[in-house]
């Protein structure tokens, strides 16, 4: 599939997804770090110019649709000359990718936040809009997570949203040192997707 150019926006939960530009290069290489970036298949993009580069391949990726996700800015009144999206504050980013619409399916990740988001409403709100994007506007019949078979806690989070294992795919993925990478699959299936949406709803209303 080409690459996408989306223009799509999603909203809920205090949270807003919205297309990923250059624009918030900065703001996403000022909060990553090796722990940040921990489990990418990429070396971690330090400084401006790594994650600008970052941007453009994901904005340019076949098949994916990337967003930045933000978050209510505690102090909107200080940008006022900024970008269209000042009064939100840049919390991570999150990609639909690898979609195949002949197919119906696609896989979901590419995620990383700010620490002082991690175990609250903003992953648990991407991961809502995103599947009902996926299931109830693209149309797909599969959404696949994946994590480095090591990385307890991003497996413990897509477990979390209710998401089937599927098994692990032996030497994977090249890791940016140069290691062999074991990788966790997962998958959400359209039938199941109503159970998963009330789980996420009910975490989310009780945040």
């Amino acid at each position: 599939m080409s690459s996408v150019e989306h223009q799509t926006t999603l909203d809920g939960f205090g949270i807003r997804l919205v297309p990923l530009a250059e624009h918030h290069a900065p703001a996403l290489g000022a909060l990553v770090d090796d722990g940040i970036w921990a489990g990418m298949s990429s070396p971690t993009p330090r400084g401006d110019e790594a994650m600008t580069a970052y941007v453009r391949d994901a904005v340019a990726a076949p098949g994916r649709l990337a967003f930045a996700v933000l978050g209510p800015d505690p102090a909107p009144g200080l940008h006022e000359d900024a970008a269209p999206d000042a009064a939100w504050t840049v919390r991570g980013s999150t990609s639909l990718y690898e979609w195949v619409p002949a197919q119906g399916r696609v896989e979901l990740g590419s995620t990383f936040y700010a620490r002082q988001w991690w175990g609250g409403v903003t992953n648990p709100a991407c991961k809502y809009l995103l599947l009902r994007h996926a299931f109830d506007e693209l149309g797909v019949a599969r959404v696949a997570l994946r994590a480095d078979a090591r990385n307890s806690r991003s497996i413990g989070a897509i477990t979390r949203i209710g998401a089937v294992p599927e098994g692990v795919l032996r030497s994977h993925r090249v890791a940016p040192d140069g290691s062999r990478q074991d990788t966790a699959y997962f998958s959400i299936l359209l039938d199941e997707w109503p159970t998963v949406r009330d789980g996420l709803l009910a975490r989310l209303q009780t945040s």
